[in-house]
């Protein structure tokens, strides 16, 4: 079985960015260097802090700290909930 690198979220609370509105954000498995200077246990605990500085390393279209700290806490959580996924290992799963 392939390991998935790449999850899509469909956001229930479409971003507006200018004329733009962004209905899904594709979420890439996260490499070592993109967790520098973040806690793993906070980013498995869906800290929002944690959240802020990842997921604008691993989202097309890419989001800024700022539009995740904005979003509806249901697609905060879906987004979250993707990236701790990314981190569990297979044999926990």
């Amino acid at each position: 079985m392939s390991e998935t690198t790449h999850k899509t979220v469909t956001l229930d609370n479409p971003i507006t960015r200018g004329k733009e509105e962004i209905t899904a954000i594709q979420l890439r498995k996260p490499k070592t260097g993109e967790l520098r200077g973040l806690n793993v246990a906070d980013i498995l605990n869906m800290d929002v802090n944690a959240m802020s500085n990842l997921l604008p390393r691993i989202s097309s279209p890419m989001l800024t700290k700022e539009e995740v700290q904005e979003l509806a806490i249901e697609d905060f959580v879906q987004l979250a909930g993707e990236v701790t996924s990314f981190l569990i290992p297979k044999k926990m799963r």
